[in-house]
């Protein structure tokens, strides 16, 4: 496994990463002694970038890496996040809070799950737009000073967020989603976290599992898999993009490798300050997705992938309408 500078830090992360939310919700089934199975084989692979949330799984998430990891917690760097607050009683209503007594009580409460003392990188999940950026990250600095965070990031932020944020103290790392069929980052972000020594990092970046081409419809899914909602993964917006995926398919034959290889290494191939965290819950789809690291793509083949995948030719939204309303544009 190759590594990747984390920001401008000392740090050095695995240059694909795991995202470990499907591990206990959205994904329909979960399955503990397998994701415990498969979060050892990263290890294993020399994976040492690991993804969580305080609300994956309403805390539990959390609580599996913390067990699961707990042996490797000088191998590995684990990045959490906090800002977004479920309903208890009805988990699918949800608020946003950056505030700081909030961030306080959401980092002693994910260290105490992680089973860890200090939160390598600590992300502002989204944005809480009735609160000022600049107290959010000021909140988030003072945890740095006191020694329960490493380093502090921010997820699904427009670039002058960003650019505010980052005057106040400095930024380490931006997760948003970007793959093949989610390209906006390019245009500013990604350009900006180079500029500013930040890295970039991809979540999704098999397009939640359709660049596989293994979901041709939403209705393979298990009914408790929250894809079933999203618009790319239904009726014709699922036929028209599928048509881009069997392309796709047929580019990683002739590469030698799978759709979901090609698709990682084109993230790679972009920009040396990205680390994509492809999500998966099982050990076979790890070891695919490690593997990418060594498949190199030419200009012209990233090229010939830009051209296929071309924004105006994906067909829906990338969630749905209430779920766009927490992301920065």
């Amino acid at each position: 496994m190759q590594t990747r500078q984390l920001g401008d830090t000392n740090l050095h992360a695995s240059s694909i990463g795991l995202g470990c939310m499907g591990m206990s919700e959205f994904y329909g089934a979960t399955d503990e002694k397998e994701s415990i199975a498969t979060l050892h084989r990263a290890i294993e692979f020399g994976i040492n970038f690991f993804d969580t949330a305080d609300i994956y799984g309403q805390g539990k998430n959390e609580v599996l890496l913390g067990k699961a990891l707990k042996n490797y917690r000088t191998q590995i760097i684990l990045a959490t996040k906090f800002g977004i607050v479920r309903d208890p009683n009805n988990p699918q209503l949800r608020t946003i809070n950056g505030s700081p007594d909030y961030i306080k009580s959401a980092c002693d409460a994910s260290l105490k799950r992680l089973g860890i003392d200090i939160i390598d990188l600590y992300y502002l999940h989204r944005v809480d737009k009735n609160i000022p950026i600049e107290e959010t990250i000021g909140a988030m600095a003072e945890l740095v000073h006191i020694g329960k965070v490493r380093f502090i990031g921010l997820s699904e932020v427009s670039v002058q967020t960003l650019q505010r944020a980052h005057t106040v103290h400095p930024i380490t790392a931006v997760q948003s989603e970007y793959s093949l069929w989610v390209r906006q980052p390019e245009s500013e972000m990604i350009p900006l976290c180079e500029k500013l020594n930040i890295s970039f990092v991809p979540y999704s970046p098999l397009g939640r599992g359709f660049l596989t081409n293994t979901i041709t419809s939403a209705a393979l899914l298990e009914k408790t898999d929250f894809r079933t909602i999203l618009p790319r993964f239904t009726g014709e917006n699922a036929e028209k993009n599928h048509l881009l995926v069997e392309e796709l398919a047929k580019a990683a034959i002739e590469k030698n490798c799978t759709p979901a290889q090609l698709s990682l290494a084109w993230v790679l191939a972009k920009s040396p300050r990205l680390i994509p965290i492809p999500g998966t819950k099982k050990q076979k789809y790890l070891e695919e997705n490690a593997a990418a690291v060594n498949i190199k793509l030419t200009r012209e083949e990233v090229s010939k992938l830009d051209a296929l995948f071309k924004p105006e030719a994906i067909a829906g939204n990338r969630y749905t309408d209430d779920g766009m309303q927490f992301v920065e544009l």
